[in-house]
């Protein structure tokens, strides 16, 4: 189908402001710099309970992480949430929005991750710190006011990558126990050649170009592309992970690989919803407060979490 009119009207926009994603030879820098000043359509942040900022010991050394925590009585779930932006861009404050709409409406706390970017920490840095961030959380449990029988990962693009490499993560390692994966247009497979690569390569916010942008700044060589922490659908064996919710965008170079990452899932047994929204692009439930598409999306996720984690 056409792009629906509001994702339309938003890429005119975006095209006008200059807010493409197509970094060229920039540095990581140069690029974080242009976003900043380009931000995509974040919303609104909403009151929460109670926000904290912290530290927590990650492999690298201190790792930040920001927990929201709902008007809600404990035990409550949690959702370990991993940012995107290429595994390049992105901090606590470009999410921050987004985990404060999610904690209130999923009523469970949220621990977003600033986990370590690429080039400066090359892969497998934002996995291993994703990994034990989550791990934290269930050794933490009890003090955070939550559940560790009701954990899940959530995340978009490169954070839906992550949020899927984590549970593999937890299953080759016995622990920690994960209850669900939000896996919105991720990341899965670094060969970047799928039919969506070649019918979306441009003009629809990410780029074909800047996932090969992205792709050289997180890996130390070509061979790692093909690591199943960095590129999930080359896992061997899916089998034991758990249940998965996978969102993908019609007009977005990752919906091939997202899709063929749900099919893997679920012929390995884990159950899958898998929903293509039709008509949109990359990025389109972070932009929730102007597409909505993007406000379906989002309630399809809380509601699949609050059914997962009740």
């Amino acid at each position: 189908m056409p792009l629906e009119p509001q994702t339309r009207a938003l890429l005119q926009a975006m095209a006008k402001a200059g807010a493409s994603l197509d970094f060229g030879t920039m540095s990581a820098a140069q690029a974080r710099r242009r976003m900043e000043a380009n931000p995509v359509a974040r919303g609104c942040a909403e009151a929460v309970g109670k926000v904290e900022d912290r530290t927590i010991a990650g492999p690298g050394g201190a790792l930040p992480v920001r927990i929201y925590t709902p008007q809600a009585p404990p035990p409550m779930p949690a959702i370990a949430y991993f940012h995107g932006g290429g595994w390049v861009l992105g901090n606590l404050d470009a999410s921050d929005a987004q985990c404060r709409s999610l904690a209130n409406a999923a009523r469970g706390i949220v621990v977003s991750v600033d986990y370590r970017l690429a080039p400066e920490a090359k892969f497998p840095a934002a996995a291993e710190d994703c990994y034990a961030a989550t791990l934290w959380i269930t050794e933490n449990a009890a003090k955070l006011g939550c559940d560790a029988k009701r954990i899940a990962v959530a995340g978009t693009s490169a954070g839906a990558n992550l949020a899927a490499v984590v549970p593999l993560m937890a299953r080759d390692r016995g622990r920690p126990p994960i209850a669900f994966q939000v896996l919105v247009y991720p990341i899965t497979d670094g060969s970047m050649n799928t039919r969506s690569y070649r019918e979306n390569a441009h003009g629809y916010f990410l780029t074909a170009a800047s996932m090969a942008w992205f792709w050289e700044q997180y890996v130390n060589r070509d061979s790692d592309r093909l690591h199943p922490y960095a590129a999930p659908l080359n896992a061997p064996d899916l089998r034991g992970l758990p249940p998965a919710l996978v969102i993908t965008a019609e007009f977005d170079p990752l919906r091939d690989e997202g899709e063929a990452y749900a099919q893997r899932l679920r012929e390995a047994g884990v159950p899958v919803t898998c929903t293509r929204y039709d008509g949109t692009i990359h990025s389109f439930v972070s932009m929730a407060a102007t597409l909505d598409v993007g406000k379906r999306a989002f309630d399809q996720i809380v509601a699949a979490l609050k059914s997962a984690l009740a």
